[in-house]
């Protein structure tokens, strides 16, 4: 629709078409990846002149030279500003997250002013911070203006309070109360991600006006694939699908084509949940209802995607021990302060482990080989355990791991553990067995590396499990700190066990 409003205005005069902004290019998931190619080459020739030309122009005053020196500068700037304006603001936050922080504030100096909100909703928290840093007052109130109430309220925890106040006060009074509503939403919650676009009709409707209703919007909503049905108290009795709208009779009544089954949200429900049945009954989107089953909003598959794709980036963070989403190019203070917590738990088990290790230095010099193989029995079952715990995790986060199964689930890992224990601890022991074989201690080496590999197999089937299961019932993301506590477990325990073993078998 607005490509057709496009080429009619096109037609109505070459004035008008000269005013227009450049047409964007086709969406292409590469378009991203190569618009950053091209943005770091204009920039490095953008750099390159202004080097050039500072160092030629050193000592000297020429105002013919400093004007060719803009004049260059102008059009690499140009072709930049032209560039940007042919994407879109996602691709235009790809850009802008790649790129070190002087050459970023230049990208984003470039960008129209009426598109700063869009691409601040797109850009990572860390990043959006700095570009927010960079902006005077009025540039804030500017960009923040042109956005939905509840896109203000997304934005609102990393803005001023006056510039909020400010914005708050240019709102009409319906868009005030949806900025304060989704302002009162807890985070992470359904509430927060909804919009105020649902569009509802009563049942009793034909569809014939139902469609003159739609004709009367300048557009609809993104993603909308259905109508909201309301009875006669305003309380959501259904759902009615655009496919259903434009392949019935027009005479027809809404009630007799809505479907009734609608998947309604509360928005006081977690998002991860709502994120879950979007996935498990491939929903478009969903109404948001009150206690009183009025339909207050809704939530499209737009936010639940970003809800799935932050959930992920949270949990592969938190298992490599990073306490928050790191800015690429943020400073080296700010980047190594957010990787000191897991760090210093890293170095302490590894103290505990060398501990365990000097415990029996006695043995380790009677039979010098267990130093060599010692690591083996540890990284076996530390990879053991990753994928124990990859599974877990992502059961627990699907609701599909309970309290009530979780004791059957241990039965079936722990087998696993044993069964893989025996097959690649018998093969560990067999080629422990070859490489010492004309040592006096070669037999009992390989008995000890096979009975070591099953028992921290065992053990890290068992930590695996337990540790996330345990922080999930404490009200904790089952996967911070799950493998740090994994490798804790499997080195100290694993030297442990096998150095344990040998004392006792090599007597």
């Amino acid at each position: 629709m607005a490509e057709l409003d496009t080429d009619i205005r096109a037609d109505e005069g070459d004035e008008r078409a000269a005013d227009a902004p450049p047409p964007r290019q086709p969406r292409d998931p590469e378009e991203a990846t190569r618009a950053l190619g091209e943005v770091q080459e204009l920039l490095r020739r953008h750099s390159l002149v202004l080097e050039v030309a500072h160092r030629e122009r050193h000592g000297e005053t020429d105002e013919r030279h400093e004007l060719v020196e803009q004049l260059v500068q102008r059009q690499h700037l140009n072709e930049l500003r032209a560039r940007l304006e042919q994407l879109h603001p996602a691709d235009v936050a790809f850009i802008l997250e790649a790129l070190p922080q002087d050459e970023r504030l230049v990208v984003w100096d470039l960008v129209k002013a009426e598109r700063d909100g869009e691409i601040l909703l797109e850009v990572s928290d860390s990043v959006r911070e700095s570009l927010i840093r960079s902006m005077d007052r009025e540039e804030l109130v500017d960009a923040v203006e042109t956005l939905d109430a509840d896109e203000i309220a997304e934005l609102a925890p990393d803005l001023p309070s006056d510039v909020v106040e400010e914005v708050r006060r240019g709102l009409s009074q319906e868009e005030r109360e949806q900025l304060r509503a989704s302002l009162s939403y807890p985070e992470g919650s359904v509430g927060e991600l909804m919009d105020f676009e649902a569009i509802t009709v009563q049942r009793s409707y034909t569809l014939d006006m139902v469609l003159r209703e739609l004709r009367q919007l300048e557009e609809l909503p993104d993603h909308t694939d259905q109508v909201y049905v309301v009875d006669e108290r305003g309380e959501l009795v259904g759902g009615l699908p655009l496919d259903r709208l434009l392949i019935n009779q027009p005479d027809v009544l809404v009630e007799d084509v809505m479907r009734r089954d609608v998947l309604t949200l509360q928005p006081l429900e977690e998002a991860s949940e709502a994120a879950h049945a979007f996935e498990r009954y491939d929903l478009v989107s969903a109404p948001v209802v009150d206690p009183r089953n009025r339909v207050i909003g809704r939530v499209t598959v737009a936010e639940v995607v970003d809800v799935i794709r932050e959930e992920g980036e949270s949990e592969a963070l938190a298992r490599a021990g990073l306490r928050e989403e790191e800015d690429l190019f943020s400073s080296v203070w700010a980047s190594a302060r957010n990787r000191w917590l897991w760090l210093a738990l890293n170095l302490c088990t590894a103290f505990f482990a060398s501990r365990v290790i000097g415990a029996f230095e006695g043995t380790i010099e009677r039979v010098a080989a267990l130093a060599a193989l010692m690591p083996i029995v540890a990284g076996i079952a530390g990879n053991t355990g990753n994928q124990t715990m990859a599974l877990i995790i992502r059961s627990i986060a699907l609701g599909q791991v309970t309290w009530s199964n979780a004791r059957r689930l241990l039965g079936k890992e722990l087998a696993i553990a044993g069964l893989n224990g025996l097959v690649w601890g018998g093969i560990a022991g067999l080629v422990a067995w070859l490489i010492y074989r004309d040592s006096p201690h070669g037999v009992l080496l390989g008995v000890t590396m096979t009975l070591a590999m099953v028992l921290n197999l065992l053990l890290a089937a068992l930590i695996a499990l337990a540790v996330p299961m345990t922080l999930e019932r404490l009200g904790r993301d089952p996967a911070i700190g799950s493998s740090v506590l994994l490798t804790f477990s499997t080195d100290s325990m694993g030297f442990l066990i096998f150095l344990g073993l040998a004392t006792l078998l090599f007597r």
